[in-house]
């Protein structure tokens, strides 16, 4: 009888080893495969815009009491002084100059107005954002040339549940294309040829491992 009990467990155990490695097989048949992200993105003159939460320096030549550091406001608008508001959401620094001289233009001769971002932080669509098994997911303002790997180490790098060679890049200036990344790759061995550049809007997604 005791023997019966145990080539019944056996049998039992193989059973639920099978349907586990079924399952894993079905997994794998039906995984969607995404292309690898390139190396470099396409060749761009990239000019940084200006998003809420931006600093501003506005400098008005020879009238200093025109001249002030202002914040972008969450609705996307500035104040300053003879300016009651005025957009500055989506526009680059020489855009709001200009667009400040027109309204400047109705109090003072000539104005010539000089805008300097000294904080940055940039308009939604074109924020880095990390989601999933990063140590500390969040947005991250895009520079120019901006590559993974300076994402991850902003980020902290990857938790211990990350799945990190099945990352992906959702690329928003292409349609929303998925691209892959190897970030285990990348950060854990030291493999250098898993580095890509980042474009403005990407959206870099760790899931989590389930082994």
């Amino acid at each position: 009888m005791k023997l019966n009990f145990a080539f019944a467990g056996r049998r039992f155990a193989a059973a639920c080893l099978a349907t586990v490695l079924v399952a894993l097989v079905g997994c794998a048949s039906t995984a969607v495969t995404h292309p690898p992200a390139p190396a470099t993105v396409s060749a761009q003159d990239y000019t940084y815009i200006i998003g809420p939460g931006d600093s501003l320096n506005i400098i008005v030549w020879r009238n200093p009491e025109l001249s002030m550091a202002v914040p972008v406001r969450p609705d996307g608008k500035v104040a300053a002084p003879l300016v009651d508001e005025i957009v500055a959401q989506g526009k680059t620094s020489i855009e709001l100059a200009r667009d400040i001289e027109k309204v400047l233009a109705k109090y003072v001769r000539d104005p010539i107005v000089t805008v300097l971002v000294s904080g940055f932080v940039g308009p939604y669509s074109e924020q880095i954002r990390v989601v999933g098994e990063a140590a500390r997911p969040q947005f991250l303002p895009y520079k120019n040339k901006m590559t993974l790997l300076d994402v991850m180490i902003a980020v902290g790098g990857l938790t211990d549940f990350a799945a990190g060679n099945q990352a992906t890049i959702l690329r928003g200036a292409e349609g929303n294309k998925q691209y892959a990344v190897r970030l285990r790759d990348l950060i854990k061995r030291g493999d250098v040829s898993a580095n890509v550049e980042m474009r403005p809007g990407d959206i870099l997604i760790i899931p989590q491992s389930f082994f």
